[in-house]
């Protein structure tokens, strides 16, 4: 069937994408985008392996750098009964996997249908036109004319992880990494210039595995903390002592924030004793669901105040529950689209924080969320009303244009502008960067457009705003080019 409008190629690069239909509106949020377009992508979440680029070797085939670690589309085909080993996902005990590159991107382009109307399909035809230059449009007929090109493309020299780096513009990209990580990959690119305090890549410290009791080898993982520090982390004294020792680590290899992804925002001001006898028990395996949850909410204390003495920003993600899909976790592992938002609470969660560091300007806390209903209701007031909070992105589940125009809706009457941390991508497919960001300026560009229009902002003022919110407010709230 064709029908007025329909292309026989993937879109191409189109100035109106995501702008308002409304006419005046539109001109306007072309006017605003061009002045965000440009600007220096500031990246200060993701959880691209520094590897790619420490090493800088030519990327796999499509398939393994565009299918296999991206659990949005494994995820979405699991949901259609296609097992993620026949998408090349590895297996945690080795059970073989698909390793044919051109077999799993058929397999995918055979159900390319299913991401109508998704932010995937959005992001993956940006890429291909945008990043790779192909304007065939995807579709089972199409699939191997598709690879062949974006192969083509990897074999240049042009499309080394480097030179796209620099291509996307780039200023600063934030890597993921665990305490128990030797940071030898940063060290790597510290070495050619590109790391380091002040550098083009930069680590976060995630401490989870080391915090979350429920966490898999737990114990282990705070044993092993204690060998990396030559401290003794079998006393709760000597535990913080080697954390605080590896936040200094991570600040030397370029660090400006934490990240702490607990299932609630919980927060608790417990004794030295009590928390003592928690971290004990842990230690022993005897502690319970509660005891975990009571830990994690106290560390998040305990790393407020170490953020104060160092100066690291801290991020809080909450509101997911992990590896919900037993049979997939158990099969593959984590972190391969098994996890499901649940609903999160703040406003109370949060006050044990609050009430104690809530108002020292020497904090920052940037809060997340997956659940979009307390925008409006917890977020935006709590970042309106303390120094140190400040809102993070729509990210994950709620990374769409919907979404991120709702927050802008939601947030700003509150909130304002300036209580908001500029966007994050929080994603492992490197060659999506510049595509979800473009997305999330097109996207304030509209709203900016409409207050215009509305007469409640003057053009000037929105002219400003909007490189503030592409550029300046991450470089600022994250600290990037600051030392710490």
């Amino acid at each position: 069937m064709h029908l007025r409008g329909d292309r026989n190629v993937s879109p191409t690069p189109r100035s109106d994408l995501l702008f308002p239909a409304e006419p005046t509106q539109r001109a306007l949020a072309r006017e605003l985008y061009a002045l965000a377009k440009d600007q220096p992508i500031i990246s200060p979440h993701g959880h691209v392996d520094p590897l790619i680029l420490a090493d800088d070797a030519p990327f796999p085939d499509p398939a393994r750098l565009i299918i296999v670690p991206d659990h949005y589309v494994t995820r979405m085909l699991l949901s259609q009964g296609v097992p993620p080993a026949d998408l090349g996902v590895p297996t945690v005990d080795g059970r073989p996997v698909e390793t044919d590159g051109r077999t799993i991107w058929r397999r995918f382009a055979a159900h390319w249908h299913l991401f109508r109307g998704t932010p995937s399909r959005l992001w993956l035809e940006r890429t291909f036109t945008e990043v790779f230059g192909v304007g065939t449009a995807l579709s089972p007929e199409t699939a191997d004319e598709v690879y062949d090109a974006i192969a083509a493309r990897l074999a240049e020299p042009e499309f080394r992880p480097r030179a796209l780096f620099e291509r996307f513009n780039i200023e600063v990209l934030a890597t993921t990494e665990s305490p128990l990580d030797d940071l030898g990959r940063h060290a790597k690119l510290a070495a050619d210039g590109w790391g380091g305090p002040g550098g083009r890549v930069i680590t976060t410290f995630r401490p989870d595995n080391v915090v979350d009791m429920e966490f898999e080898g737990w114990a282990d993982n705070v044993a092993r903390l204690g060998e990396i520090t030559g401290t003794d982390t079998g006393t709760y004294r000597g535990y913080l002592a080697a954390l605080r020792h590896r936040r200094q680590a991570f600040i030397a290899a370029g660090a400006t924030s934490s990240d702490h992804g607990h299932p609630t925002a919980l927060t608790l001001a417990l004794s030295e004793a009590e928390a003592t006898a928690l971290f004990e028990r842990g230690l022993r395996g005897t502690a319970d669901a509660a005891d975990a949850e009571a830990f994690r909410a106290h560390m998040l204390l305990e790393f407020a105040r170490m953020s104060i003495e160092d100066g690291l920003v801290m991020q809080l993600h909450p509101g997911s529950v992990r590896n919900h899909n037993r049979w997939l976790y158990e099969t593959h592992g984590r972190d391969v689209g098994g996890d499901i938002p649940q609903a999160t609470e703040y406003l109370h969660a949060l006050t044990p924080l609050l009430d104690a560091y809530g108002n020292d300007p020497r904090l920052r806390v940037v809060v997340y969320t997956l659940d979009e209903y307390t925008f409006t209701r917890e977020l935006a007031p709590l970042a309106g009303g303390y120094a140190a909070l400040y809102l993070g992105a729509p990210w994950w589940f709620l990374d769409s244009p919907e979404v991120l125009r709702r927050f802008r809706e939601s947030v700003t009457e509150t909130a304002g502008f300036y209580n908001t941390a500029g966007f994050v991508d929080d994603t492992r497919a490197f060659c999506s960067i510049p595509v979800r960001h473009d997305v999330a300026r097109r996207i304030d560009a509209g709203f900016l457009a409409r207050l215009v229009a509305e007469d409640r902002l003057p053009l000037s003022e929105a002219a400003e705003t909007i490189v503030d919110l592409a550029y300046r407010l991450p470089k600022k709230i994250f600290k990037i080019g600051e030392r710490l």
